[in-house]
């Protein structure tokens, strides 16, 4: 199998890994201790880089798929949203700022399906990108949760990390980020729908 071309290609398969992360992220988010949190930072780090990597072959091989489009933001999604809403019951997202997130996430989706069956692509903007960002740096500080001592010799203590206060910290610019980027595209769909 040559995984350059088709629809099975490199960086579509690397989209559906990232799709199969998700049920292991939902399950290692149901124990509340500092493995389970450690094992779905990792997961969900290699599924962030993928994401990365997926694009960046699937431009540097000029096989970008119908498929392709279709399954990457889907995965994207998939996986931030099922950490986000994980992590309301643990205490370390407020249910409020998940919520306007997955409302910003189903509204932008909507105006994209209304446009697209016109034929008018909306192309995502630069704010889109950095909430994604933010978001992918926020959710593996959430997950590990816990306080973080970094040790130099033997019972010196250097300084104290919080993970979750980093991870809150980006999560709620990731929330700007959002809200922001959403109602940049609610602009741009009816800028463009009214001409």
């Amino acid at each position: 199998m040559n995984f350059r071309t088709g629809r099975l290609n490199l960086p579509n398969l690397l989209t559906l890994g990232r799709i199969a992360a998700v049920p292991m992220v939902v399950v290692l988010l149901f124990f509340d201790n500092r493995t389970s949190g450690m094992w779905a930072a990792g997961i969900f780090g290699i599924a962030a880089i993928t994401d990365w990597l997926d694009g960046y072959l699937a431009r540097k091989w000029g096989v970008v798929t119908v498929l392709g489009k279709f399954l990457d933001p889907l995965a994207d999604k998939l996986i931030v949203m099922a950490a986000f809403i994980m992590m309301i019951p643990l205490g370390r997202v407020p249910a409020w700022a998940v919520f306007l997130i997955l409302a910003r996430e189903l509204v932008v989706s909507g105006l994209r399906s209304i446009a697209s069956s016109d034929g008018i692509v909306i192309s995502a903007s630069q704010l889109g990108k950095y909430k994604t960002i933010f978001q992918m740096t926020a959710i593996p500080g959430l997950m590990l949760h816990y306080d973080y001592y970094w040790l130099f010799g033997l019972k010196i203590e250097l300084f104290h990390v919080s993970m979750q206060n980093i991870g809150i910290f980006f999560f709620y610019v990731s929330l700007i980020m959002a809200l922001w980027s959403g109602v940049d595209y609610v602009c741009k769909f009816f800028r463009v729908i009214t001409r």
